[in-house]
């Protein structure tokens, strides 16, 4: 008899704890993730609407009559285009991209499309993660990725090379979105690392923003890495948040939902600091900045805040179970959220008619304050218990140091790899004699 009453009990228990963390997860919202992240400024979120608008490009046929349509007078220039790729020049390598010389704003472009999914390539390079995640540079990274990074380095360093040195105060920046984002994160820090290869190019020269990024690097190197890569995230983004294997994402892509609600349950009992000590767990990289347009328990759009951190531990780590989780992801959508915000950040420097030395004196305290925030992070990863946090050389967003970051590991005692060598362990000749990316490599 008390059994069969006992029975009813635990089902009522367990209804009860299914319910509360359903009503917990029903008002989580995306703008909670950020809520203690300090406010960005116009002179460090300024080139994400611009960059991309340079990523939608890659999507038209014909650039003087472009069906994206940027705002008047935020157009790009499409004789400044150097170099242009499209699917049948890389061979499924990667997605198409191209070189912008932006003269407007002394930088050196390449942006990368995001994912199509008409492609199989695209498929392939998302796939080429089976064997485990590839290390690098005492961390880990999406295999495919990385590779496809490889391709596009080793295909454009001569051009790349050329344009930094013929334009020497210009900065070099990798542009991704969603698929591309991985490539554009690995390419400034295959970049870093082989500084040799486009003339010693200086790491503050080097940056990459990565649009909806794929999460696709462990968190010591997401962390250690943040003056070189910058993150957008729109609102409730399901991809930066979701720790599935971006292969498992997109082979489950037409019941996405059922996915993230099921890695949704996962996550959920899974305690952070094993989460943050698992050194082959992948992160959405670099700095984040968060965009920040819609408010719980509202349906409709308010003028977007962005926000932005280092952060460590609660790294977009909750999935948002919204209906605009999909639809955050569009680099269109945000193109335009970014774009608000900035000519909401400019107005109200206006309002407050900031001196041009004033204003100067501030982009000097962002940098210094940028600087502080990233060592404040790597030595809460350290405390955390993050593994292999600390770069074995000298960091800072502005940091002109040209000591090499090891290629394989942070430990100094293992011997650098040469370009050539990592290119060779990468890549492979077909019978033609045509090169091709080695689908069997294991981890280094």
């Amino acid at each position: 008899m008390s059994l069969a009453c006992g029975i009813p009990l635990l089902e009522c228990v367990y209804c009860l704890a299914c319910a509360r963390w359903a009503w917990k997860r029903c008002l989580h919202s995306g703008d909670r993730d950020s809520e203690n992240w300090s406010l960005a400024t116009a002179e460090e979120f300024e080139p994400v609407p611009r960059l991309c608008r340079y990523i939608l490009a890659n999507y038209e046929d014909d650039l003087d009559h472009p069906q994206w349509e940027p705002p008047r007078g935020y157009g790009m220039n499409p004789q400044w285009i150097v170099r242009r790729k499209t699917y049948d020049d890389t061979r499924g390598h990667v997605t198409p991209y191209f070189i912008y010389l932006d003269h407007n704003y002394a930088d050196i472009v390449l942006a990368v499309r995001g994912m199509s999914l008409a492609k199989e390539s695209d498929y392939a390079v998302l796939l080429d993660n089976t064997l485990g995640k590839r290390k690098f540079d005492g961390g880990y990274v999406h295999n495919g990725l990385l590779k496809a990074a490889a391709w596009v380095l080793d295909a454009e360093c001569d051009i790349l090379k050329e344009l930094l040195v013929k334009y020497p105060d210009y900065s070099l920046t990798f542009a991704g979105h969603s698929l591309g984002s991985g490539v554009a994160a690995m390419l400034a820090m295959l970049v870093v690392q082989n500084r040799e290869k486009l003339a010693n190019v200086e790491r503050k020269r080097v940056r990459s923003y990565a649009m909806a990024p794929a999460r696709c690097i462990s968190l010591n190197l997401a962390v250690r890495y943040a003056d070189v890569i910058n993150s957008v995230v729109l609102q409730d983004d399901f991809l930066p948040r979701t720790g599935t294997p971006l292969e498992d994402v997109f082979k489950s892509l037409f019941c996405l939902p059922c996915l993230l609600c099921l890695r949704c349950m996962k996550d959920t009992f899974i305690p952070e600091h094993v989460k943050l000590r698992d050194p082959r767990r992948l992160y959405a990289p670099g700095r984040l900045y968060h965009i920040v347009e819609r408010k719980p328990f509202r349906c409709r759009r308010y003028p977007p805040i962005v926000r932005t951190a280092v952060p460590v531990d609660g790294r977009f780590e909750d999935i948002v179970l919204s209906y605009n989780a999909t639809q955050d992801h569009a680099i269109i959508w945000i193109e335009r959220e970014s774009q608000k915000a900035l000519d909401i950040m400019l107005e109200k420097d206006r309002t407050m008619g900031i001196p041009v030395k004033q204003r100067m004196q501030r982009s000097q305290s962002l940098e210094r304050d940028h600087v502080e925030e990233h060592k404040a992070a790597l030595r809460r990863a350290v405390s955390l218990s993050v593994p292999d946090a600390f770069s074995p050389s000298p960091y800072g967003t502005f940091d002109s140091s040209n000591s090499p970051y090891s290629l394989t590991s942070s430990s100094n005692s293992r011997q650098r790899m040469s370009w050539s060598e990592f290119i060779e362990r990468v890549f492979e000749k077909d019978e033609s004699g045509q090169t091709v990316i080695r689908r069997s490599v294991a981890n280094d």
